[in-house]
This record gives structure tokens, C-alpha cells and sequence, in this order.
């Protein structure tokens, strides 16, 4: 049963302690908007649970990737994390994982963890945004597509068409206010 999307959520920086629930949800997340494309490839084994345990690990060792994660009643739901992106003719900043534990799919932890990014960027000076999404993530894109998010001009498809580079326009798109005592 998924939760009401009007259920007390709380987004916050993300501590070690969050490291294997993030690493968790992330590995079901991904096996879950994998397995249309590769319904018997085994995307939620523990190998998969460790190798992303792994990887937040690196990104909360680095002072250049801020991570926020989503917790409805304590439990983490929802993560997300970004950085600078120095290697453009126009800076940005890079969304770089924003990934919601499947049972909460469409109950506004994205929105919320997204919202919560917005406010950061524009507050550390950013103008736009860049993120890559899979191109057979057709939930992913949608998601982003209603948060106003285009393909990036001045970035082709990939070749082998497994990404889509997005970006978004800081200066216009719209973030609700901050959340009240939270």
C-alpha cells in the first residue's frame, strides 16, 4: 500500500547512518525501471546493494556533492545529490542521483527532494541545471518534463541512445517555498 502523498515528510542532509537505506532504495529503484528493459537481469542482488552503498559512500566523501535525503516517519524514502560542473563553456550544476524508493513512486518524494535542490542551487548562485537520464526511463523523463526540464541543446543523445542530457533554466523554473519548521 503507498503511502498519501500528504504524509509528514522531511528532507535533510544526508549522514553516514543513511548510507545502507539509500543504498537499498536505490538498488530497488533502479531494478525496478530496469526490469522494463531487462525483465530477467538481476538488478536488485546484494553485489547491486553494496556497489551503491559504495558509490554514496565516495559522493558523501567528496566536498564538492551535496546530498539530500527524503525520511517519511524516520525512514529514508528518497535521496538525491549534485555538484558543480566546472567542464562547461556555461557552469552548472549537475543533479547527480535523485533516486525514490519504488513504493513512493508518485507520492512527492521526487518533487519534494527536487524542490529542496532548486532552493540549494539557486542559493549557491547557480543560473542552470544538468542532469543525465536514461532514455528508456520513460518515468524519469516525464517526471522531469513536468519540472520543466529540456534536452540540453548543446548535448546529443548518446550515441548508443542509453542517456538524455537535460537542463533546466534556474532563473525560471519554479520551486515551492520552503516547508514550514522543517
Amino acid at each position: 500500500m503507498r503511502p498519501a502523498p500528504d504524509e509528514t515528510l522531511q528532507v535533510r542532509a544526508v549522514t553516514t547512518a543513511d548510507l545502507a537505506a539509500i543504498a537499498a532504495l536505490h538498488t530497488g529503484a533502479r531494478a525496478a525501471y530496469h526490469r522494463a528493459r531487462f525483465p530477467d537481469a538481476p538488478f536488485d542482488v546484494p553485489a547491486e546493494q553494496a556497489r551503491w552503498h559504495d558509490a554514496w559512500s565516495r559522493d558523501l566523501a567528496r566536498d564538492d556533492t551535496p546530498a539530500l535525503c527524503a525520511a517519511r516517519h524516520g525512514t529514508v524514502v528518497g535521496a538525491a545529490s549534485y555538484r558543480h560542473r566546472a567542464d562547461q563553456r556555461r557552469p552548472a550544476v549537475t543533479l547527480h542521483q535523485l533516486q525514490v524508493a519504488p513504493g513512493h513512486w508518485g507520492t512527492g518524494v521526487g518533487r519534494a527532494l527536487h524542490s529542496a535542490c532548486l532552493r540549494a542551487w539557486r542559493a549557491a548562485g547557480f543560473s542552470r541545471a544538468v542532469l543525465d537520464v536514461l532514455w528508456h526511463n520513460h518515468r524519469a523523463r516525464a517526471f522531469y518534463t513536468r519540472l520543466g526540464w529540456c534536452p540540453d541543446p548543446e548535448r546529443r543523445p548518446a550515441p548508443d541512445a542509453t542517456h538524455l542530457t537535460l537542463t533546466l533554466d534556474l532563473s525560471t523554473a519554479q520551486a515551492p517555498p520552503a516547508p514550514a519548521g522543517r
